[in-house]
């Protein structure tokens, strides 16, 4: 199982909260973020969350893809993250 996807489960945060944070990091990571926050999960835990998304970004993309959202809306959110930032 993907690490990002093991530690949200850890902290039993459903399958259909898993999706929602995964869709709203595709179309704005800064409310993914937000998001993130609100599950309740302990700052340590949450700082040990963002190190691992900030050191293996890819394992973004592997936790997306494995609860169902395509490479094409992972592309574009890419591309959309690059554009917000220049």
């Amino acid at each position: 199982m993907n690490p990002i996807i093991a530690m949200l489960k850890e902290h039993n945060v459903s399958d259909e909260k898993v999706r929602e944070l995964f869709q709203a990091f595709m179309e704005n990571p800064m409310m993914a973020m937000g998001l993130v926050q609100q599950l309740g999960i302990p700052p340590e835990k949450l700082q040990q969350l963002m190190a691992l998304v900030m050191t293996q970004p890819h394992l973004i993309k592997e936790a997306a893809e494995s609860v169902g959202i395509s490479n094409d809306e992972v592309e574009r959110a890419k591309a959309q993250f690059k554009n917000q930032q220049s």
